[in-house]
């Protein structure tokens, strides 16, 4: 493709050479970098890749993008943009033909929330004849194809690589988790969104945003770029959204007056029975998820349809005929008649925690037991908080570990536990050992919550990433307990 197609758009000087050559592939990894391909310069998390332009350049680089001033000028074209962030979004989209143009687009933020919501709409849009894509944390989705996700959001270069294999496979819309990471470092830049959903906003990521102010002003980067917002206004940062969101607005809530309204809620182990109203119509939905805040994602979902014109009964066959999604409130005993429950689910921050907790205390009929740890190398100053949470609203905890990354296990757990008020609680670093020792515990009418990891399949140590998937270690331990019984 010509250089000069690529960089349509962008405002830019040509340091060195010409714009008008043909290049082959756009890369940010220099290591990626082959005869006749453009290299942008991407300051990262550890580096920064102006520090790798005559590596580039020895790999055969055509041309060279970057944004600061450099020792080494290689013998090739370089061109000198503002933000190489923005100019990366903006040439993939050139390069493959801006696809998010020939699609509708549906972008899905808050701390909690958005993987279930992002099903949900697909469900309902399908239901409603369309085919949906979806990117995620789980896996990404073109249709019914299930492509493997290493990330909430692709770097904007692999984003418009999937828009682009989802035009081309005849995808109508495509609903998308926008993390905080990728509205803060531009992954969607110049992505027009028809709908943009607020689920939510607490405490997280400030390892990476600092302060709680800037983990916001990067959620509300989406809202600035939407035909139309579907705002949360019973989440207290709601209010907020809405006055700082452009263009049209339509707000859902169970407790506050709203466009959109659930009420009666009837929760159980299986699921949750509720009406939902909008515009003088109401009906009922059985939603096959448990937990008021799965009603809130139910709500949220069902605006953002609503909001593109599909009716309230397509809605409530959508979200009713939603499969489970894993390791989100996932019922991991459904096949087992163990006279106990055992969920998995994916709540890795304070408000995650606590709601997960509040959802399965509604269907406990004894006692409440939870497995939880916190991720090394993240917010440390979560882990007190997580530890009082988790043994508050359990009657008895196991404290263990979760992905430690490059931190002791150990070290971790004494940072929970110095938040700790009660005393129900032990500690186990082993997960699967406390896996087994909460089920073990379980009687007739408990639940035992197992959060943290959810859908993941791996656990992340300091030197390997091992093979981990919960609902695999909790069918061992069920298949032992039989055996030796």
């Amino acid at each position: 493709m010509n250089l000069k197609d690529v960089l349509r758009g962008i405002d830019y000087k040509i340091i060195k050479g010409k714009n008008n050559l043909n290049i082959g592939e756009i890369q940010y990894d220099s290591r990626k970098v082959k005869t006749g391909d453009l290299f942008v310069c991407i300051a990262g998390y550890v580096t920064d890749g102006h520090k790798y332009i005559e590596s580039a350049f020895k790999n055969g680089a055509a041309a060279i993008v970057l944004s600061k001033k450099v020792d080494f000028i290689p013998d090739c074209t370089v061109i000198e943009v503002k933000d190489t962030r923005k100019a990366l979004a903006l040439m993939s989209s050139n390069y493959y033909d801006n696809p998010a143009e020939d699609m509708k687009i549906i972008g899905i933020t808050g701390t909690n929330g958005k993987t279930t919501s992002t099903f949900m709409v697909k469900s309902i849009l399908e239901t409603a004849g369309y085919k949906v894509g979806v990117v995620g944390t789980i896996s990404n989705y073109i249709g019914n194809k299930k492509i493997p996700s290493h990330r909430t959001t692709p770097e904007s270069l692999e984003l418009q690589k999937l828009f682009k294999e989802m035009v081309d496979d005849g995808v109508d819309y495509c609903v998308m988790e926008a993390s905080s990471h990728s509205l803060y470092l531009d992954r969607v830049y110049g992505v027009e969104f028809c709908q943009a959903l607020f689920t939510n906003l607490t405490r997280d990521h400030l390892d990476f945003h600092k302060t709680f102010e800037e983990y916001y002003k990067s959620k509300i980067i989406l809202f600035k770029n939407t035909v139309n917002s579907v705002i949360n206004i019973d989440d207290k940062y709601g209010e907020r959204v809405y006055e700082d969101a452009k263009g049209k607005k339509l707000t859902y809530a169970i407790d506050k007056n709203a466009d959109l309204m659930a009420d009666n809620l009837k929760i159980h182990s299986r699921g949750v029975n509720f009406n939902i109203s909008y515009e003088g119509n109401t009906k009922h939905i059985n939603l096959n998820i448990p937990g008021k805040y799965n009603v809130m994602n139910a709500l949220g979902s069902a605006g953002v349809c609503l909001a593109e014109g599909i009716d309230l009964n397509t809605v409530k066959k959508g979200l009713e005929d939603m499969p489970s999604v894993p390791g989100r409130c996932e019922i991991v005993t459904k096949s087992y008649n163990l006279g106990y429950e055992v969920v998995v689910d994916y709540a890795h921050t304070p408000d995650g925690l606590e709601n997960i907790l509040k959802c399965a205390r509604e269907f406990t009929k004894g006692k409440l037991i939870s497995v939880f740890g916190c991720g090394g190398d993240r917010d440390s100053t979560k882990r007190p908080i997580m530890g009082n949470i988790g043994t508050k609203f359990s009657d008895f905890a196991v404290v263990t570990s979760d992905n430690p990354r490059g931190e002791e296990p150990m070290a971790i757990i004494k940072d929970i536990l110095t938040g700790i008020k009660k005393n129900n609680y032990i500690v186990i670093e082993n997960r699967k050992e406390a896996i087994k020792k909460a089920m073990e515990m379980a009687e007739t009418g408990d639940v035992v919550v197992i959060a943290g990891k959810g859908h993941e399949d791996y656990q992340i140590l300091k030197d390997r990433t091992i093979h981990f998937d919960e609902r695999e270690i909790v069918a061992e331990i069920i298949e032992e307990s039989t055996v030796n019984n």
